[in-house]
């Protein structure tokens, strides 16, 4: 599979419930009872006693489309397959048979029933996974939509249909018992009451019939004023209460003895309230809804009704804004289009955190239970900034919102809206005024924010008090402005506009100054910038889908890259800042090289990616997608593996890649794709003609030659080593208290050993063999090689001793110079050529002076050493000057 080479799918952040109803179980092991919500292609398991998340299912090959459970199984409905799992994450059956979409599942003993959206129901062995029987319906006659078994009927269903009626079938016997004419309407709910025979009707007009099933006979009617009966439950700990919920999402509690309504929870979920379970023989009510969130709720209050006891929620609507919170990376900042804040924690979902939504009047849409429609709060967010410096102390997050000049305040470390709200005076009755960006200082004391006006003001963020504003009274840009960045040091503060602008102005304004220190202009309007706070790499969005790169020390462009095919939505760097990770609305999302220019990495997703941003820790790439409720994550390949990052031609093909699911995922990589075989390298003896090269010998092996003399006396012993006194087999004691050995007998071996000299006429040592071998090839290369391998002592032993057999002397020392000017001429292991002549001249530079040929020879390594010089000292003196010219910029 072509796939990413940097990215790698990992999981998942944010998914709670959707449309599909939670189911319920109990675990007598564990004595809990488990909550299930479905969440797209994966069901969550949650445990009732801490609203944990237990586990995470595996990816179905489509959407789930309907949930069931048994003593031992969970059983998901996805496409045409039934599956039977586990422990909520192993697969253990498969069901295959069906011609169109599941949509109903029910255990039944042994057996498993499903009904597709033909209203084709199959009876399935649960253990063989056998089709034992198969009954069809006609969807214009009787479509199914719900189905349950009724408590003390053997072998029965009751099936609900979209006309309105009901039918009682034995499943042993393949025989339908009895038809209920129903009430013109369809049948959206159907459960089991607590009394046998009983059955709670919910149908499309709101009202909820309680039938008697034995007699046909109604034993009364229920009206829901919220519209269409979407789920029922009933409670089971001795209070005779049902619960119905409705598509506003409202909570219905009605009495069943009094026949009325005994409380209600109007705002419940923002979205139709499509699964509801009491908690067998407790009180204790479990709600899921299509709005992302799964609630627990207890009736201990006095008057009955009920609280939110726990919650686990995501976004309502899909994020729009994502951004690593902190310098650890265990923590998501993102916002979305329900206007509220959230904080996703990377290592476990228990430590998510909301800080709300934004309202108008915090205090007083707290009183309500705020709702998507609630009149107080706000239009989505749509840009954001935070710093860590002062979060303990005051509000560190700042957001602006859609079409509003109001910048609201957040408190990371609180949870919560601050109360303040900045909005220059000029501004208190301009209702077209709009915030369009904004930045906080890294020490966290100042908000600057932008507007649609032109105009940029820099506010205390602890205070609210205006600061300054830049520009004239016209503003600092001829229309929008696009960006804003203050440097570390609170010196300087950019700006860029859609008048195609990047201006630079002092962060402290001086009285009279209206214009920017420097202005630079840019070929197009500016979408946004990104910037990078360890360096002083600034990225700039155009609107004809470029991005440049530029930067603040020299405040010039510095990279160009082009290559999307739409409107680009969000950029990052990576934290040592060598990459720019870009993505836009043709669903790309790619990878660019920032010191080599090169387009290193690019793969295509589904639905395009409107925010990204990089960890601090460099080990997640964090995206949100349009249409997605989700947050995704994305491993890093580089920190765990070799891959080869070469540049990307137009021509390659673009992978496709999946988002991630909910659990960790580990893909089956196909290494050729992702770590391309590189050969070894192998670097040439010299470089280039021009270039001196130096050996790979460590330094302790010549840089001491020249004082190894020095050195060796030194290290000279001042006192010959002792030879060890001789002791006898067996030692004779003296008679005394303490245990003491008579040594008056024992002699000393006085052993003194005289230093070896070498005669002169010893034979010639093997590197003076091997020296002389080279007078007819001239091939020195296992000459220096052994010298190389030699260590100080042994070097100047064998240089001293080429004089010594007076009838070879002037032919070995001949041949050691030929070899460093071999070396010398070959312009390679110059330290080590340097270090051998030194040593050469210092021993037998009295035996050159006084031998013609030798002096010839010198000369010729004379004109070879001039010339290596030269060469070294022109690319020093570059050197030295290309550092003094970059020290004075």
């Amino acid at each position: 599979m072509v796939q990413s080479r940097i990215f790698a799918r990992n999981r998942a952040l944010g998914y709670v419930s959707n449309h599909i109803p939670l189911v319920t179980r109990y675990i007598l092991r564990r004595k809990e009872h488990l909550v299930v919500t479905c969440v797209g292609r994966e069901f969550h398991t949650y445990g009732c006693k801490h609203f944990t998340l237990l586990s995470v299912s595996g990816m179905h090959a489509d959407d789930i489309t309907c949930l069931a459970t048994d003593t031992f199984h969970v059983y998901t409905a996805s496409g045409n397959d039934v599956y039977a799992w586990r422990r909520g994450t192993e697969l253990k059956h498969t069901y295959k048979g069906h011609d169109c979409a599941v949509h109903i599942l029910l255990p039944f003993g042994a057996h498993l029933l499903s009904i597709d959206e033909s209203s084709t129901l199959k009876v399935w062995n649960i253990k063989d996974e056998s089709l034992l029987l198969e009954l069809n319906f006609s969807n214009n006659v009787f479509k199914i939509t719900t189905m349950i078994h009724p408590n003390a009927y053997v072998n029965k269903i009751l099936l609900g249909s979209e006309q309105g009626q009901l039918q009682l079938w034995n499943i042993k016997l393949m025989k339908m018992i009895y038809v209920f004419k129903g009430w013109q309407t369809s049948v959206t709910a159907l459960e089991q009451a607590p009394a046998i025979d009983v059955a709670a009707i919910g149908l499309n007009d709101g009202r909820i019939i309680l039938h008697n099933l034995k007699y046909d006979e109604t034993l009364f009617e229920l009206v829901q004023d919220w519209g269409p009966v979407v789920s029922i439950s009933f409670r089971t700990d001795g209070h005779p209460v049902m619960a119905t919920g409705s598509l506003g999402g409202q909570i219905v509690f009605w009495n069943l003895e009094q026949r009325t309504v005994e409380s209600q929870l109007c705002n419940a979920h923002d979205a139709a309230v499509t699964g509801l379970r009491y908690i067998p023989n407790e009180p204790l009510l479990v709600s899921s809804s299509p709005d992302n969130s799964l609630k627990m709720w207890i009736f201990d209050m006095a008057d009955g009704a009920g609280r939110l006891l726990r919650i686990r929620e995501g976004h309502v609507e899909p994020p729009t804004i994502v951004r690593f919170y902190g310098n650890d990376g265990n923590y998501l900042l993102t916002t979305g289009g329900d206007s509220s804040l959230r904080m996703f924690s990377t290592v476990t979902e228990i430590l998510n955190k909301s800080l709300g939504r934004a309202s108008f009047n915090r205090k007083a849409s707290k009183k309500k239970s705020r709702s998507v429609d609630d009149p107080l709060l706000m239009p989505p967010i749509t840009e954001l900034a935070f710093e860590v410096t002062r979060e303990k102390e005051w509000c560190n997050i700042a957001a602006t919102h859609s079409g509003l000049g109001v910048v609201t305040t957040w408190s990371s470390h609180l949870q919560k809206m601050g109360d303040l709200k900045l909005l220059p005076e000029r501004f208190k009755n301009n209702y077209n005024a709009s915030a369009t960006s904004l930045c906080l200082t890294r020490c966290g004391n100042f908000v600057v924010i932008g507007y649609n006006t032109g105009h940029v003001d820099r506010f205390n963020i602890q205070s609210g008090i205006h600061r300054a504003s830049y520009g004239n009274e016209n503003g600092a840009h001829e229309g929008p402005v696009k960006g804003l960045m203050v440097d570390d040091l609170n010196q300087t503060l950019i700006t860029a506009g859609r008048d195609a602008k990047i201006k630079f102005w002092d962060f402290k304004p001086r009285k009279g100054m209206t214009t920017a220190r420097t202005i630079l202009t840019l070929e197009e309007s500016v979408e946004w910038i990104r910037y990078h706070n360890e360096s002083s790499l600034v990225a700039i969005a155009l609107e004809n889908f470029d991005i440049m790169l530029m930067d603040l020390d020299t405040r010039k462009i510095v990279r160009h890259f082009q290559g999307h095919e739409g409107r680009i939505t969000d950029a990052c760097f990576n934290p040592d800042s060598r990459w720019l990770i870009t993505a836009s609305m043709d669903c790309t999302i790619r990878t660019w090289d920032i010191p080599s220019s090169h387009l290193i990495d690019i793969f295509q997703v589904p639905e395009a990616c409107i925010s990204l941003n990089f960890s601090p820790t460099a080990e997640f790439l964090a995206t949100v997608h349009v249409r997605n409720m989700g947050v995704f994550l994305w491993s890093n390949r580089m920190l765990y593996s070799h891959v080869s990052l070469k540049a990307i031609s137009k021509d390659d093909m673009i992978p496709e890649v999946l988002l991630p699911g909910s659990s960790i995922e580990a893909e089956k990589v196909d290494e050729d794709d992702v770590v391309a075989a590189e050969p070894d390298y192998m670097s040439p003896d010299q470089l280039d003609s021009d270039l001196i090269t130096m050996s790979a010998v460590a330094q302790s092996r010549w840089q001491n030659l020249l004082d190894i003399d020095i050195i060796k006396r030194r290290n000279k012993p001042q006192q010959p080593p002792k030879a060890p006194e001789t002791a006898p087999f067996f030692l004779p004691t003296i008679p005394s208290l303490q245990l003491r050995f008579d040594f008056s007998d024992v002699k000393t071996a006085d052993k003194t050993e005289t230093p070896r000299v070498r005669s002169a006429s010893q034979n010639l040592t093997s590197f003076n063999k091997s020296l002389q071998s080279t007078t007819t090839t001239d091939n020195f290369s296992e000459v220096i090689e052994k010298l190389k391998a030699m260590n100080p002592s042994d070097i100047d032993f064998e240089i001293q001793s080429l004089s010594l057999d007076e009838s070879s002397a002037e032919l070995s020392t001949l041949q050691f110079m030929k070899m460093l000017h071999y070396m010398i001429k070959r312009q390679t292991d110059f330290e080590l050529s340097q270090a051998y002549l030194a040593v050469f001249l210092k021993w037998h530079g009295i035996a050159i002076s006084q031998n013609e040929t030798l002096q010839d020879y010198l000369r010729k390594i004379q004109d070879a050493q001039m010339k290596n010089w030269l060469t070294l000292r022109e690319k020093l003196f570059y050197n030295l000057s290309v550092v003094q010219n970059l020290k004075k910029m």
